[in-house]
């Protein structure tokens, strides 16, 4: 794929998890799917939107997922 870009996507999602330091979720079937991104900015504003809104829960964590290096683990980003 020498020259060629991929397409950014970016999923944000949350839920509640043992510990606020890491990402073990309690269950899996109750994750907020937020939605998916083409950037980084309109991933961020959603996170930020939800983050905000259970800020005083500290079990419910919301994390930006990049999910194009998932998909192209070895692709060399700009």
């Amino acid at each position: 794929m020498t020259g060629m870009t991929m397409q950014k996507m970016h999923l944000v999602m949350g839920g509640r998890v043992s510990d606020p330091q890491g990402f073990d979720y309690l269950d899996l079937d109750k994750l907020d799917l937020v939605g998916v991104y083409p950037d980084y900015n309109s991933a961020e504003e959603a996170w930020r939107g939800n983050a905000q809104r259970t800020v005083d829960d500290a079990e419910m964590k919301y994390v930006i997922v990049h999910l194009h290096r998932l998909l192209e683990p070895d692709l060399q980003e700009d």
